[in-house]
């Protein structure tokens, strides 16, 4: 039995697709095929059923597979501890991200490349509902997302940046001469806002929710850009982080959202219990220490200048 006829059994098992399969592990599709029929002939038992339109595991495969990635999962121990003791880091980080936000994750990313070339980077961009389940699940080391006032369950948190939600108008909007209104003054008025799954659209929906009524969103974009864009066409209220809103001053009205408040947090983030193998947690500690700080110095300057560079991180 060989270690690379028990991957390839797992890859099929995953996939349940040999051209997939083949594609995961960088093998031709025959020699998949040829050595899961050879670890099948030394076990005894076919292990994989091919008879329909997708590959399914029999009952002895099923019994299996624990076993096979159990001892690929200690291979890969194996080679982490060696590595960790000659201080080389090699494997795989997977990062999440939201689609705008005012992080410099590239240049992150290429200190941590630089610092350990041997490890694999993967990026991802997606809503900070997805890359908040990624992160849960162990699919993604880390992630910079947007949440609450509240810490999401399952994670750990280094704050960037803490800053109001607003709803900005177009100069000539009704509600343009407040500098301040409640939640409820936005029931029944045409909102302008991000797509749900987003952290923004998730503050405003569940502050909604619990102040009794659904809000009604008559415009939805994935780019705040977007979202300003149509305020100032006077086609309703967008719902933007507060710093962005400000930044266009002289094109729209900020108005503060009062009783409640809403305030949204960028940040970067990873599991609980902590990233799985050496690699991402070299990730972790190298971007805390990169962004330390950065929360206290956006909350002493959360009504910047219309100059000023908008932080549009509340989006996704």
């Amino acid at each position: 039995m060989e270690l690379r006829q028990l991957e390839y059994f797992v890859a099929v098992a995953e996939e349940r697709n040999f051209t997939r399969a083949a594609e995961k592990v960088h093998v031709a599709q025959p020699g998949v095929s040829a050595q899961i029929r050879r670890l099948e002939r030394e076990l005894g038992e076919q292990l994989l059923d091919r008879s329909g339109r997708s590959v399914r595991l029999t009952e002895a495969g099923a019994a299996v597979l624990p076993y096979a990635r159990a001892a690929l999962a200690a291979v890969e121990g194996a080679r982490l501890a060696v590595d960790e003791l000659t201080g080389l880091l090699r494997g795989h980080v997977a990062v999440g991200t939201v689609t705008s936000h005012s992080v410099d994750l590239p240049g992150l990313l290429a200190e941590f490349h630089d610092a350990h070339p041997a490890v694999e980077i993967t990026l991802t961009e997606a809503t900070s509902d997805e890359l908040l389940e990624g992160l849960r699940t162990g699919r993604l080391d880390a992630a910079v997302v947007s949440v609450g006032a509240t810490t999401p369950a399952g994670v750990d948190l280094e704050v960037i940046t803490d800053q109001p939600i607003v709803a900005a108008v177009s100069p000539g909007h009704e509600l343009a001469v407040h500098s301040a209104i409640s939640l409820d003054t936005l029931r029944g008025r045409a909102l302008i806002s991000l797509p749900r799954g987003t952290g923004l659209r998730t503050r405003i929906d569940e502050a909604c929710a619990a102040a009794g009524f659904t809000p009604h969103i008559a415009f939805e974009a994935s780019d705040p850009e977007v979202l300003a864009q149509l305020a100032e066409r006077g086609l309703g209220a967008a719902i933007l982080p507060g710093a962005f809103a400000e930044a266009r001053s002289d094109r729209l009205r900020s108005i503060r959202i009062d009783r409640p408040a809403l305030r949204g947090r960028l940040a970067f983030a990873w599991r609980a219990d902590g990233p799985s193998g050496p690699a991402g947690r070299a990730l972790v500690e190298r971007a805390r220490t990169a962004l330390a700080g950065r929360a206290s110095t956006a909350s002493a300057t959360s009504a910047p200048s219309a100059t000023s560079a908008p932080d549009r991180h509340l989006g996704p």
